[in-house]
């Protein structure tokens, strides 16, 4: 799987393009942002890790956490977001928590697992609601949007899958790698369930 193939799996998981990937049109990528000049706060990380984790928990192999997946995202979102985006980002993990505080009068990372996953279904089918509306933009979701981006639950899944199937985790312990791709095989045997293939970078 190369990075186009990675970026529409991305888009087909969850209903848009990937916010962000123009920056991968670099040769060579700039460093990155350190997490503590970010301008996320300890809290904020606490609350993105618990998003992460719950996306793609851990299970028989490796989830987002180990990964290094919250990290490695804020500073994404932070160096190639523009200010729209990250703004929009941003006013997400508001919502996420006050929409937490106010239906379990606990932060979104003080939640159990299920209540976490149960409680992120819900925005997550809000989210794909939204995505598919024709009035995308207007009405009660018009203050946790901006015009011309999805649902902002659908940017954080987005750079947490990115983020995870970018990793040396991701890639190896969850798809399938090859560091030098090999001979051109056009009838390679696939097993229904066989692992995707990492990209190739």
């Amino acid at each position: 799987m190369n990075r186009r193939k990675l970026l529409k799996m991305i888009a087909a998981a969850t209903g848009a393009s990937l916010v962000g990937a123009d920056a991968m049109a670099y040769v060579e990528m700039p460093a990155a942002t350190p997490l503590e000049k970010t301008g996320f706060s300890k809290d904020d990380y606490v609350l993105w890790e618990a998003v992460c984790d719950t996306i793609i928990p851990r299970t028989d192999t490796p989830g987002a956490v180990d990964a290094g997946t919250p990290a490695f995202t804020l500073r994404f979102v932070t160096d190639c977001y523009d200010n729209n985006q990250l703004a929009h980002f941003k006013v997400g993990l508001v919502d996420l928590e006050k929409r937490s505080q106010q239906q379990f009068g606990e932060s979104v990372a003080a939640l159990s697992a299920e209540q976490r996953h149960d409680f992120l279904s819900v925005v997550n089918n809000e989210a794909n609601a939204f995505n598919s509306s024709e009035t995308a933009g207007q009405g009660a979701w018009a203050v946790v949007t901006s015009k011309g981006l999805p649902h902002y639950f659908t940017l954080m899944k987005q750079i947490t899958l990115f983020g995870f199937f970018t990793s040396e985790l991701g890639a190896t312990k969850v798809l399938r790698y090859v560091s030098v791709p090999g001979r051109y095989d056009g009838d390679f045997a696939y097993k229904k369930g066989d692992r995707a293939w990492a990209p190739e970078f």
